[in-house]
Parts: C-alpha cells; sequence; structure tokens
C-alpha cells in the first residue's frame, strides 16, 4: 500500500474489510457502554466508573480514527483523493491513545475485550499507515539486506 501504487484487487478488498470490522465493532462498543454495560458500570466503585468511561472514549477514539483512516484510503482507491494527499498529517492515522493493562484488568470482561479489540485493529491499521510512506520500506533492515545482496552479487 505505497504511495503511488495501482489500485489492486487485495488492496480494495482488506480495505473493505478492515472498514466492516471497524464498523461492527463501532457499533458493538457504542452499544455495551451506553446501553449494555449500565448495570456493570454501576455495580463499579466511583473511580472505577470514571476509568470505565474514560475507556470507553478511548475506545471511540481509536475506532475514529480507524474509520476516518479507512475512509481516506477507499478515496484514494476511487480516485477521489490523490495518493500524495492520503500522505498529509491530517490525514494519516496518529498514534492511538494508550491503555494501561492494570487499567484494562480493573473492567468487566465485555468492556476488557472490547478495549482489547479497539487497540488490536489500531495497531494493524497503523502498520498499513507506515507501510504507505515511501522511505518506510527503505528504512526496514530486511530491504537493506536484500539491497545489500543485489550489490554482493
Amino acid at each position: 500500500m505505497r504511495a503511488g501504487t495501482p489500485e489492486s484487487p487485495v488492496q480494495r478488498r482488506l480495505i473493505d474489510t478492515l472498514y466492516v470490522e471497524a464498523m461492527l465493532l463501532a457499533d458493538d462498543a457504542r452499544s455495551y457502554f451506553d446501553d449494555g454495560g449500565r448495570i456493570e458500570r454501576e455495580l463499579l466503585g466511583p473511580l472505577e466508573r470514571v476509568t470505565f468511561s474514560c475507556e470507553s472514549l478511548k475506545v471511540t477514539t481509536r475506532l475514529m480514527h480507524v474509520i476516518a483512516w479507512l475512509l481516506t484510503q477507499r478515496a484514494v482507491l476511487t480516485g477521489e483523493l490523490a495518493a500524495s494527499d492520503a500522505l498529509d498529517p491530517s490525514r494519516r492515522l496518529g498514534e492511538g491513545p494508550v491503555t494501561d493493562t492494570m487499567t484494562i484488568d480493573r473492567l468487566p470482561e465485555p468492556a476488557q475485550a472490547l478495549v482489547a479489540a479497539s487497540i488490536d485493529l489500531h495497531r494493524r491499521v497503523a502498520r498499513l499507515d507506515e507501510a504507505q510512506v515511501p522511505d518506510a520500506l527503505a528504512q526496514s533492515p530486511a530491504r537493506q539486506m536484500l539491497e545489500r545482496l543485489n550489490l554482493a552479487f
């Protein structure tokens, strides 16, 4: 998924699959944090309730950043946006909110699963985001080794 590469069916399918995954996860998170987790949230102590609310916002933030990035990639694939424009910092994925593992352990299991899923999805999309930067591949150790081997033979 490097900038300037032509659209491939695999690339299109990957973006579409990730988009569906992100939208389903966003719907699950909204449903749980707004309604389904209400009873579990009320059973928590005051500090844990605040933590629950903060983690809810972090999940939402991660997912909205991922969805925005995926929509940008769809725009590139359909020709609505130049690939070089997708590299603008305002269109890049950026860092996701940090969640401490000890914090996750204090949440109800459904909340833990949603937090973990949002972190995992953000990490996977972050790898794609980094791969689109032209220098990313040139800087990889594997690429450097291949270049040295090519020079040697």
